[in-house]
């Protein structure tokens, strides 16, 4: 090792001992439940609470957050929970938590919508005590206070088109119905495969893009001369939005992967906005997705690569004082994740945070306890760069240098939630899952 090298050593080893012992100081235990009450105390009067995760695939960050969210309702007053999850699919859930006729009649069967790849970010045991909880809250509720459960990302293409087609025949929209038979027509040759179309659209010209901004403009045009609150309807403009939004995203994917995660994570805001503007203009909102979307894109790597992502997006619409984000990390565990896109789940192994990184630095402060850290963002321990780690739906644990981001904790997040050691959530379909 040269000298210049060992002097690196020797600044990040001095670095990570400032951070650790500020985090001694600063950080409170989580041992259980009403530990959660510094993080809604933090909160104060933000509107929007955005409640992460490393992984997609770890019990805790969802039983944790389920918690954070009860306490959210219960004391103040929030009135809908956005997921990075399809539209269609989690308004099977809204539909259930507010016992909408024909819905589903429990937590089990309203979760068995999600049938497309990765089916364990929601299929699973760790969300429906939530869900059920959500469905007696409104139980308690009049119809202005009652709790909603959605969707927000941009996937779902397909499934967003084929609920607008259900809607349009229920509600006897000919024009509807004429419209969005287009676009499926339009789209059908390419197989249901995204990437199929975007290969199509992108390189020989052969896009639905007409198809679906008419379809969505004709939404607008119906919602406006409705009542307010036809829930129904908001669904079928949000199924709409999805399928122009989808169709940039995929046609993006192939010629600036960069800008189609900007196409994705401008639409989940928008998504998130119409469902606020539904509720009304004050109305609180928490959402839950991963640490790279929740936490500020500008505190990272992203922001030179000309990325934005929600927490950006939220704090430059909102103001930073309404948008309380909290992240969350583990130190080692298990995860349930695939090998690659669309390939098996799996039971895999966390391995520790790697030296000086962000989950090693909270391991030995909190000598192997879970930790709730509030975040004071002029603190100068908290303005360096230090690893931060994301795992994804693809994991693999051999590679983990790559799952690192640099990241500036202070301006990144408003709080963060460590767990020392965590463990996989279970998949309703457990027979898909293997050590």
């Amino acid at each position: 090792m040269s000298a210049l090298q060992i002097l690196g050593e020797l600044n990040s080893w001095m670095n990570a001992g400032s951070v650790i012992e500020y985090i001694e100081r600063k950080s409170l235990p989580l041992r259980q439940p009403n530990d959660l009450q510094a993080i809604v105390d933090a909160v104060g009067d933000a509107q929007i609470v955005l409640l992460g995760e490393a992984s997609h695939g770890t019990a805790e960050f969802y039983t944790q957050r389920a918690e954070i969210s009860k306490k959210l309702i219960e004391q103040k007053g929030f009135r809908f929970i956005g997921v990075e999850g399809d539209w269609p699919s989690c308004y099977e859930i809204n539909r259930f938590v507010k016992r909408y006729p024909g819905a589903a009649q429990s937590p089990e069967e309203a979760l068995q919508d999600f049938n497309r790849w990765p089916t364990w970010m929601w299929a699973n045991r760790e969300i429906m005590p939530l869900i059920q909880w959500i469905r007696d809250y409104n139980d308690r509720a009049d119809n202005k206070r009652k709790v909603g459960f959605y969707g927000i990302d941009v996937y779902s293409l397909w499934e967003s088109l084929d609920a607008i087609m259900r809607y349009a025949k229920e509600t006897g929209s000919e024009e509807i119905e004429r419209m969005a038979r287009a676009a499926l027509e339009c789209f059908d040759p390419h197989g249901r495969e995204g990437q199929a179309y975007g290969l199509a659209a992108a390189l020989y010209g052969e896009g639905c893009k007409d198809e679906v901004v008419q379809l969505l403009t004709e939404m607008q045009q119906r919602r406006q001369r409705q009542p307010n609150d036809d829930e129904a309807a908001l669904s079928a403009e949000i199924n709409s939005l999805v399928s122009v939004n989808a169709e940039r995203y995929y046609r993006s994917m192939i010629t600036h992967d960069g800008e189609s995660w900007n196409v994705r994570d401008r639409h989940m805001v928008e998504a998130l906005t119409r469902v606020q503007d539904f509720y009304g203009p004050d109305a609180k909102a928490i959402v839950w997705e991963h640490n790279t979307h929740i936490g500020d894109a500008r505190a990272t790597d992203m922001a030179a690569e000309g990325m934005v992502n929600v927490g950006q997006l939220l704090r430059e619409q909102h103001g930073r004082e309404n948008v309380f984000a909290v992240g969350f990390g583990t130190h080692r565990g298990t995860v349930i994740a695939g090998q690659e896109w669309g390939a098996p789940a799996e039971r895999m192994v966390v391995p520790p945070g790697r030296p000086n990184s962000w989950e090693d630095m909270l391991h030995e402060a909190g000598g192997g306890e879970n930790r709730i850290l509030l975040i004071d963002r002029q603190a100068p321990e908290l303005q360096q760069r230090i690893r931060h780690r994301a795992i994804g739906v693809v994991y693999h644990p051999r590679f983990e240098a790559g799952n690192y981001v640099p990241s500036i904790m202070g301006e990144r997040y408003d709080a963060f939630i460590h767990i020392d050691e965590s463990s996989a959530l279970e998949p309703l379909e457990v027979a898909a899952v293997y050590s």
